[in-house]
């Protein structure tokens, strides 16, 4: 973890699976860190309501990036309106971040390359090709991309590809 102060860190509520979230996520992504763990103490617990030694926040840190998932309650709930998208350069990569973060999330939730994880956190796994095709500058090809697209849960870089010529 690094120690300067990021600009702008992502922070996750949760009801109680900070802890829990920080170490899959890392196990998730390779380069990947925990940090600091801060607990609650006695003072607040009338607003919080959280025993005392248990887990407030955790830190951790994805690709460099840094988060912070925290141990709030019941009272908020991740929702679509907020989303991860993970680039990838090959299928390979697709189908394995695919597979570890869909695992016991929403299977409802899933197209588009969109996926909900077990913690109700929305993920976009995405061919780092993407961006090229439905850009193309013959809109023919790039609707085409966006039929096969939208016909997709998890997204198939070559489906795509072939789409894109037509086939």
């Amino acid at each position: 973890m690094q120690n300067h102060l990021q600009k702008i860190t992502t922070c996750l509520w949760f009801d109680n699976q900070a802890e829990e979230a920080a170490r899959f996520y890392t196990s998730v992504f390779h380069k990947s860190s925990i940090g600091k763990t801060v607990s609650y103490g006695k003072e607040g617990y009338e607003i919080h309501g959280r025993p005392e030694g248990s887990v407030m926040t955790v830190e951790f840190e994805i690709n460099g990036h840094p988060f912070v998932a925290l141990n709030g309650g019941p009272l908020f709930a991740f929702s679509e309106a907020i989303s991860f998208q993970v680039h990838c350069k090959t299928q390979e990569e697709v189908d394995y971040y695919w597979e570890k973060l869909s695992a016991g999330g929403d299977k409802n939730a899933q197209q588009c390359g969109w996926l909900k994880d077990k913690y109700g956190v929305s993920w976009q796994i995405v061919p780092a090709v993407i961006s090229e095709l439905m850009s193309d500058a013959d809109p023919e090809k790039s609707q085409r991309v966006m039929k096969a697209l939208l016909q997709m849960k998890k997204l198939d870089i070559e489906k795509l590809k072939r789409a894109h010529q037509g086939k």
